[in-house]
């Protein structure tokens, strides 16, 4: 717009250094040879921006910053690299002396950057459509935040900060009307809804600093030390596109304690901004709390209850950040997966996001599925106690010394993948009841999180252990297991992690070796070849790797059900029975897994049926044939995938018919008893192995009976279902056995081939494998 020569511009100064202010005195006369418009300037405290607020000649208000770059220098020798990344100080912010030096040497780091400009009238106005409040700290204000969006598009988006944020969403008009609607509708005073919202932002806001930020990347890097982090970029255009208009909300898959500091190095060297982070107060202990609040995590109550101002509150403050297009980050599903795979997904923030985007005015939200999935995991070994029935550490300094002193070991890849975003407002058009909306939405994250979680070769390493009992196995053994398995992972095209080369067996041996230090495996070598097995109470933490790649094989192992049971069951028609029997094994496992709609699930079975016989529509019918097909199945993967969690079912079956017909049910005392009964059943080697005593199993197995009215119902009825509840699952856990022993038959009879002096490595025909 043309300048006005009348209107004398001020400019608004923060407190400075001397070199600073030398730096300033020059940018001013260097402006002031340029035009004839008067100016003044004017440091930025209560006494001055009270007089500003009441001059009447309106004057034009332009706030002002010296601001210092990162350097650029690469030739760094490793003791300055390894200084900054010690220096207690904000790199934007240095001491008066490197200052100084900075002056001498790289001057070119130091600039001044002038806030967008506004007349005194223009603020005032804007204060009362705002719903009015203190004019001076509005000046303050929007000083700071014009200030804030001149310095990002300087020094880019990993230091994008928001400030007065509880001031922004208090000092409103919508605030005070909403503060009495609510009053009202609780029945309670307007100052104690007014003091208890205002109480509540406090808590939760992130009052982020670019000094606690630059502290904290230091850190994170010092605490995720113990891997390398392998980032697919193939979706960051698409992601930095999206974002220049909308926010993007990230929904990564937790596995682990580093989780956040895993993605988000990835996203900010990316070109994305640094994300408000949702966690428990559970890890806002002292010193972390005051770190992470002021770079950018949001602490929130784990428990929220009936406080029906603590709730809009949260989506006030949801409202405020999608308004200044910030981006969010949490985690799906809630809490870290106990067994290695998804678990459910909770819908409470999506819920709040929902409303907040409703009265937002943003035109669209996206998100953004990520998937985390790590080599090897620290507290693997805790989660799979916590399974059995172990108390769970609450986290603490010292809970958080050991657990960082413990990243000192290389546990190799940390693996961050972006998957589909999607648009929050197509998903919530696409349902008119807006619940069940926001649980497809949550659901569709899931799926598209596992269609990107990568296999790993630590995962597949795990995969012939399980399944085969207690037994230890040779090298050319793992090879016949692996071997086929590697052939059906290249005919299905999946996602391998770091793009491995499976016919490489030094691949193997690493993934090996790397599970033997960890003491997942245990090997023995003094009988003349050397032998692998797992080592003592491990099966829950080898099932932990071999759920990351687990959702990708459900499919095949219910293909292979449905093959069994055609024999057992002698289908008259083989595609409507077979069909049937699919979607009844899909809907007894829907708590465990998250699968594809049904009509894509079909296709997905059609696709495991051609890949194991392309026949098999045309001789199904015939049980003499199918029984053929089920032993020319190369590899068998049911027994190795979902055995564990029948069989945990089973067990959860087989107490509900004991228990008393109740609408009184203690699921503590229950589940307590089923772990009891679970490893009574592994002792007596009625369960294959000791990842189906789990209390993570147990629970979901509820669930089902829950949905199924097996659990509080006390009509005549109920024990019935529970008879026929525990019989089906009585009858597919005695399929996969049958499907074990022919995998395990045939590995006997492929070892026998090769006889005892056979080579390590084998290159084995494809039909030699189990």
């Amino acid at each position: 717009m043309t300048a006005d020569v009348t209107r004398q511009n001020v400019y608004l100064t923060e407190p400075m250094t001397e070199a600073e202010a030398g730096v300033l005195r020059k940018w001013l006369a260097d402006k002031a040879r340029g035009t004839a418009q008067p100016s003044t300037t004017v440091a930025i405290t209560d006494r001055t921006l009270g007089e500003l607020s009441r001059r009447t000649d309106d004057p034009m208000l332009a706030p002002l910053r010296v601001v210092w770059l990162p350097s650029n220098r690469t030739e760094q020798n490793v003791a300055g690299r390894v200084r900054n990344a010690l220096a207690p100080r904000d790199p934007l912010h240095p001491g008066r002396s490197a200052q100084r030096r900075t002056l001498r040497t790289d001057p070119d780091r130091c600039q001044v950057i002038e806030g967008q400009p506004a007349p005194l009238s223009d603020l005032s106005r804007r204060l009362d459509e705002s719903g009015g409040g203190s004019l001076p700290e509005f000046i303050r204000r929007q000083a700071a935040l014009s200030l804030e969006r001149a310095e990002l598009e300087l020094i880019g988006g990993q230091y994008k900060v928001s400030r007065f944020v509880v001031d922004e969403i208090t000092d409103t008009r919508r605030f005070t009307t909403e503060t009495m609607a609510l009053a009202d509708r609780l029945g309670i005073a307007v100052a104690e809804v007014d003091r208890r919202a205002r109480e509540a932002l406090e808590e939760m806001v992130a009052t982020q600093s670019r000094q606690a930020i630059a502290v904290w990347d230091r850190l994170g890097r010092y605490f995720a030390r113990a891997y390398t982090i392998d980032v697919d970029t193939s979706r960051f255009d698409e992601l930095r596109e999206l974002n220049k208009e909308h926010s993007l909300v990230f929904l990564p898959s937790h596995r682990s304690y580093l989780d956040p500091l895993v993605l988000r190095p990835a996203l900010i060297n990316n070109g994305l901004p640094l994300n408000h982070v949702m966690g428990g107060l559970n890890i806002s202990f002292w010193p972390m709390g005051s770190i992470l609040k002021r770079s950018g995590t949001v602490f929130i109550r784990r428990s929220i209850g009936d406080d029906e101002v603590y709730k809009w509150s949260m989506h006030e403050y949801m409202r405020y950040l999608l308004t200044k297009r910030f981006n969010l980050e949490w985690y799906i599903e809630g809490g870290r997966g106990r067994t290695g795979k998804l678990r459910p997904p909770r819908f409470g923030l999506m819920t709040y996001l929902a409303k907040a985007f409703h009265v937002s005015g943003a035109s669209d939200v996206y998100l953004v599925p990520v998937a985390l999935s790590y080599d090897q995991l620290y507290e693997v070994g805790a989660m799979a106690a916590e399974a059995l029935g172990a108390e769970k550490k609450p986290e603490g300094l010292r809970w958080m010394f050991g657990y960082v002193r413990a990243q000192g070991k290389r546990n190799g890849v940390a693996h961050v993948t972006i998957g589909r975003p999607l648009s929050f407002a197509e998903a919530l058009r696409q349902e008119p009841d807006q619940r069940l909306a926001i649980q497809k939405a949550a659901i569709e994250v899931c799926h598209r999180i596992n269609e990107v979680t990568p296999i790993t070769v630590s995962s597949l390493a795990m995969l012939p252990f399980l399944g085969i009992e207690d037994r230890a196995l040779t090298v050319t053994e793992l090879t016949l297991i692996l071997t086929p398995l590697f052939q059906y992972i290249t005919a299905r095209k999946l996602p391998l992690a770091g793009d491995v080369e499976l016919d490489d067996p030094h691949v193997i041996d690493k993934a090996l070796q790397t599970h033997v230090e960890s003491g997942v495996l245990m090997h023995f070598d003094k009988g003349g070849e050397k032998v692998f097995y797992l080592g003592k109470d491990q099966g829950l933490v080898a099932a932990f790797y071999r759920n990351n790649t687990i959702h990708f094989l459900v499919a095949r192992a219910i293909a292979e059900l449905v093959l069994q049971a055609a024999v057992d069951e002698q289908f008259t028609d083989p595609i409507l029975d077979g069909w049937n029997e699919a979607k009844r094994i899909r809907d007894l496992m829907k708590f465990e897994f998250f699968f594809s709609d049904r009509d894509t699930f079909e296709e997905e079975m059609r696709t495991e049926l051609d890949l194991i016989d392309p026949s098999w529509s045309s001789v199904t019918a015939d049980p003499n044939r199918t029984a053929h097909i089920i032993e020319g199945v190369r590899p068998y993967l049911a027994h190795r995938v979902l055995q564990p969690f029948l069989e945990a079912y089973q067990v959860v079956a087989d107490q509900l018919v004991l228990a008393p017909v109740s609408k009184s049910f203690d699921e503590k005392s229950f589940t307590r008893n089923c772990i009891d009964v679970a490893h009574e059943r592994r002792l007596r080697q009625q369960i294959a192995s000791s990842e189906s005593v789990s209390g993570e199993l147990f629970a979901t197995a509820l669930n089902l009976a829950r949905n199924r009215n097996l659990v509080e119902a006390v009509d005549d009825g109920v024990t019935a279902r529970r008879i026929a509840f525990a019989e089906e699952l009585r009858v597919l856990v005695d399929r996969l056995r049958r499907i074990r022993e022919l995998a395990h038959s045939r590995l006997d009879a492929a070892t026998r081939s090769y006889g005892a002096a056979a080579t390590p490595n084998p290159t084995p025909h494809e039909e030699a494998g189990p």
